[in-house]
């Protein structure tokens, strides 16, 4: 019976009317054998074998015909229902049933249609209630990720075997990962190993294992993976046993804080060397001068030595002067003064100005100097209004021009100039600002290491003052990534169990998906047509993680045939500057390293991706699952799997700008997945040993790639 049992319907009934006409066939031929044999005449043979053939056919013909009216009305039919209601049942959103697909089934079909009425009032009513009870901590959750989202530092919670439950924005900025490379981000369930070395980190780890101390924590260097970064650590152990002893890891990068020490030390043991030499000389040629005077028969010797101690120190003051300057300019290089846009500085300047009944005019580049804004308002603004009470002068020009790998500004007027020692009174008073800071301009020209001074042009004349630091204004960098991603379920999950594809016993919501699909220049990947866009997302843990997406476009190394670009938008000009074939394989081979790979049509996209194997050195030898025959496995191989069919009866939106891309048919794909895996738990298929036998009984349908 459990055989049977494992037989789809449809199956189950077509061998029923088998039997049944097999059975009908076989009483028929045995009741004409027995009125033969009783009439006992040869003559009747041939009728009774005409007429038995007659009836066996005509029989046959009957329960044939009965069977395809069953099988179309009745097993179809309630093979459809049972997809229809474990649609509605374990996929949330899955689209309106159908009633007339069993309209000869009596009151089954609206009395199904009622009871998934009746189940979707019901569940809607659940998600409000379990809505308002979680609100509260929804919106705690919202501020925990925004407060995380801003934390200065890299986090990241990583599980006993050093896998990654949770990292924040952060983290990819300090790693100098773009949002756009995922395939050399961290990813959750992926190993930290991936990232960074795992030396110091294990070190680390089997340290505070040691220790018998809940709130101990040790801080050590490591590197990124490339060692491009030297990173400052700090861990934390989360539980005290092997087994759950996942941590807190956080990271600083202190690249340029080594290299600056290094240098700051290199400087120290040049001073302490260069000033080292002559002191050693001048004590030398002290001790040598006699204290009497000159000696007997050489009167020379005291002016002689006196000339060259002379020499020596005059070294020594050039020397310590040298090396100030080289301090000074350090100082400046890292003094913490903000970046300010010039254009920025000139409209402060501008209102000022108009503030105190002035004029102001300004020329300024697309250029970032680094000074303080405000302080240096206060300056100039106290400045011209000493101009104006002396020279009646109300308009003013400012020039911001790029000098000698600075930045010099001009504050212009027509008119006398500004005597210097004007000039040194007004800087030695705080000007009279409306914030009240009382910051001297000397004081504010000492903190940007700098001097200001008077200047004639012709008729006209400025106050000069350089900015040492600038920087060239340049496309606006993108939007840091604030997003945190995580999933502490993760630290719950049993490590002693394999969590491979290969594992017969493994748990579908256990694996590790890469959801993929293709855009290519043509459907015939033997007579050359490539791809030309790629896109993935994954799923962990039975759920699609929303900030690991791989999406690129691809150089084909040929042209993009029209009608192609008709179906995918994607035209030459937009791949022109992309990665070839082979690097955005290997991004994408990087990508789903660990997963199984589920795609709509696996095949298809497959064939693209082995063909360059040999080329890239790598293979492809992921576990495949395709929802194709997932679909088939649901709602029977009768119904239509296209992607468009197969989202519409679980109730996915494909936006239209999103359709025939290919992260859009990959997120559409990923979500189909997801519903699906929900119904195949719900028929018991729980195991991706399960799933394969149930797939690769569709294997008519499409080939299994496994």
């Amino acid at each position: 019976m459990n055989g049977l049992s494992a037989l789809s319907l449809r199956l189950r009934i077509f061998l029923f009317f088998a039997a049944l006409a097999a059975g009908a066939v076989g009483a028929l031929f045995t009741g004409l054998w027995l009125a033969y044999h009783r009439l006992a005449d040869p003559a009747l043979l041939d009728p009774f074998v005409q007429g038995g053939l007659v009836a066996g056919f005509a029989i046959l013909g009957l329960l044939a015909w009965v069977w395809y009216l069953f099988d179309t009305n009745v097993a179809k039919p309630i093979e459809t229902l049972a997809g229809a209601l474990r649609a509605r049942a374990h996929a949330d959103g899955a689209g309106e049933m159908d009633a007339s697909i069993a309209r000869y089934l009596g009151d089954l079909a609206p009395a199904a249609r009622a009871a998934a009425r009746r189940l979707d009032e019901t569940q809607s009513a659940l998600a409000m209630a379990v809505a308002r009870e979680t609100t509260r901590l929804a919106e705690e959750k919202s501020r925990l990720e925004a407060l995380l989202a801003d934390v200065p530092v890299a986090v990241l919670l990583c599980g006993p075997l050093h896998d990654i439950v949770f990292y924040n924005g952060q983290t990819l900025q300090l790693l100098g990962i773009s949002a756009t490379d995922q395939a050399h981000a961290p990813g959750l369930d992926r190993t930290l190993f991936d990232t960074l070395r795992d030396g110091p980190i294990r070190m680390a780890h089997a340290r505070l294992l040691a220790l018998d101390d809940p709130d101990a924590a040790t801080d050590f260097l490591c590197t990124t993976r490339d060692g491009a970064r030297l990173l400052s650590a700090r861990m934390r152990l989360l539980g005290r046993s092997a087994s759950q002893a996942s941590y807190v890891l956080t990271l600083r990068d202190v690249s340029a804080e080594s290299t600056r020490h290094a240098s700051r030390e290199a400087f120290l043991d040049e001073v302490f060397d260069r000033m080292r030499r002559p002191a050693a000389a001048l004590l030398t040629l002290a001790e040598a001068l006699p204290i009497e005077g000159p000696k007997a028969g050489n009167p020379n010797t005291v002016p002689r030595l006196l000339t060259a101690m002379r020499a020596e120190a005059n070294g020594l003051a050039q020397s310590v002067t040298e090396l100030a300057t080289r301090r000074d300019q350090a100082r400046v290089t890292a003094w913490p003064l903000p970046l300010t846009r010039a254009q920025d500085l000139s409209e402060s300047l501008h209102a000022r100005f108009a503030e105190q009944g002035l004029r102001l005019t300004a020329d300024a580049p697309d250029l970032f100097l680094r000074l303080n804004a405000f302080e240096i308002v206060d300056l100039l603004s106290g400045l011209a209004q000493c101009v104006a009470h002396d020279t009646q002068a109300t308009s003013f020009r400012l020039e911001i021009t790029e000098e000698n790998g600075g930045a010099t500004l001009r504050l212009i007027w027509s008119g006398a100039p500004c005597p210097m020692a004007r000039l040194d009174a007004a800087l030695d008073d705080p000007p009279a600002t409306n914030g009240g800071i009382a910051l001297t301009g000397r004081a504010i020209l000492a903190a940007h290491r700098t001097d200001i001074w008077p200047e004639t042009r012709g008729t006209d004349s400025a106050f000069v003052l350089p900015i040492l630091r600038i920087r060239h204004a340049t496309r606006r960098p993108a939007p840091l990534p604030r997003a945190v991603t995580y999933d502490f379920d993760l630290l719950a999950r049993d490590r002693t169990a394999s969590l491979s594809a290969a594992d017969a016993a493994a748990p579908l919501e256990t694996l590790t998906y890469v959801v993929f699909d293709t855009e290519t220049t043509g459907l015939l990947p033997e007579q050359g047509d490539e791809i030309v866009q790629i896109a993935a997302v994954r799923i962990v843990n039975g759920r699609r993680v929303a900030g690991e997406v791989l999406d690129m476009l691809v150089n084909p190394g040929r042209k993009i045939p029209l009608a192609s670009t008709d179906v995918h938008g994607i035209s030459d000009a937009m791949v022109q500057n992309a990665a070839p074939v082979a690097d955005a394989l290997r991004r994408f081979h990087r990508f789903a390293e660990g997963a199984v790979l589920v795609a709509h049509n696996a095949p298809f996209d497959m064939t693209f991706l082995k063909r360059r194997e040999a080329e890239l050195g790598l293979t492809f030898d992921h576990p495949v699952l395709d929802t194709v025959l997932l679909s088939a496995v649901i709602y029977g191989q009768h119904e239509v799997h296209s992607l468009d069919a197969l989202s519409h009866r679980l109730g996915i939106t494909i936006p239209e700008e999103l359709r025939h891309t290919a992260l859009g048919d990959t997120e559409a794909t990923a979500d189909a997945f997801l519903r699906l895996m929900a119904m195949l738990k719900g028929r018991g298929i729980t195991t991706f040993a399960q799933t394969l036998t149930e797939v690769r009984k569709h294997s008519r349908l499409l080939r299994d790639l496994n």
